[in-house]
């Protein structure tokens, strides 16, 4: 007999509380937990364990919490923070996917016996007879579709993770059947902030939290002609036009940075549109590896569309030679590479 036990990851949201009905409702064994991740955030505090314990007193499922502080400090504000030092711009939601509700989670779920894991994600698993194995694909979502920040769960949990929103095109149709339960959480907000920056000031939480400090510095153009000062590297993304306080003929953008030299490079809007770029630590999902150029679709920010492209693997990295060129890709952000719907695998930009 098939084991239906599972465990839920719940933030206490509405997407998460609906996953619990929905999973109870086709059968399945469910058991609520909460992650404490980080005193003060937005996705772990009191209101959060109360709301998730709430949702599950209420329709009938144990609800564990368990303190995942240490962890979380490790395999993810630290990496947020030594990106910014080394001049890349991190997604943390990726690196907690991956250790955190895809890692740690799945280890408890296998303590309490459980064959499933489960979270509030728009995303979809199931077996493919083309591949012959199970996929992770998009859900039917689109712009909600959160396939992008799953891309570096392991290979081998796909079959045990279960998504009960993968169906479903809109938020309004997930609060609807939080008002029909009568679930407390049905019109509670989204959290758009990253949850451990809950006010958004990423620099002032590095600052707080890091040895970063702001240095003043040169920024350049391409030739090193000196056309200001910068307050920190930390403080510029690529792309970004304002608040770089200088005066030109032209407008300027970020291009990056020389961290040896503690300098913020400028350039025209035409200079920051890239054709290749190269791809580390990756994580393939669909294949075991890629021995021919594969034509894929990739994704280079959460909010950026798909653009068409070839991709190659050497070893460790990936090669992405884009049809046409991609504006302000960002070194830190992750390359999704899709195949239509199915999610190929990623890695780190360069």
């Amino acid at each position: 007999m098939e084991n239906k036990k599972v465990l839920l990851g719940m933030s206490g949201g509405v997407d998460s509380s609906v996953s619990a009905l929905l999973l109870k409702q086709k059968g399945y064994e469910v058991i609520g937990t909460t992650m404490e991740l980080y005193v003060g955030s937005s996705c772990c505090n009191i209101n959060t364990y109360i709301d998730a314990k709430n949702v599950c007193n209420s329709i009938g499922i144990p609800h564990f919490t368990y303190d995942c502080k240490e962890q979380f400090k490790k395999n993810v504000i630290d990496d947020f923070i030594d990106c910014y030092a080394n001049c890349k711009t991190p997604n943390p939601c990726i690196e907690c996917n991956k250790y955190m509700k895809f890692g740690f989670m799945y280890e408890k779920a296998k303590e309490l016996g459980c064959n499933y894991i489960a979270t509030g994600h728009y995303a979809k698993t199931e077996y493919s007879e083309e591949y012959g194995r199970w996929v992770l694909k998009k859900s039917k979502a689109g712009k909600k579709d959160q396939s992008y920040v799953l891309w570096n769960i392991p290979k081998e949990l796909i079959e045990h993770v279960l998504f009960p929103l993968a169906d479903f095109e809109t938020k309004e149709e997930i609060r609807d059947i939080a008002r029909e339960a009568n679930l407390k959480v049905a019109n509670k907000p989204d959290s758009e902030d990253i949850c451990f920056v809950p006010d958004g000031n990423y620099k002032k939480f590095l600052e707080n939290n890091s040895s970063i400090r702001p240095k003043q510095g040169n920024i350049v153009n391409l030739n090193g002609e000196v056309l200001g000062k910068h307050t920190g590297l930390y403080n510029y993304t690529i792309g970004q036009r304002k608040g770089l306080g200088i005066s030109y003929k032209e407008p300027l953008f970020v291009l990056g940075f020389n961290k040896q030299k503690n300098e913020v490079i400028v350039g025209e809007e035409d200079k920051l549109y890239k054709k290749e770029i190269i791809v580390k630590d990756i994580n393939l999902l669909l294949v075991d590896e890629i021995e021919n150029w594969m034509n894929v679709t990739v994704k280079t920010r959460y909010s950026s569309k798909e653009a068409s492209a070839k991709i190659m693997q050497d070893d460790n990295t990936i090669k992405v030679v884009f049809d046409e060129p991609q504006r302000a890709i960002t070194p830190g952000q992750s390359a999704v590479f899709y195949v239509g719907d199915i999610v190929l695998g990623g890695g780190k930009i360069c």
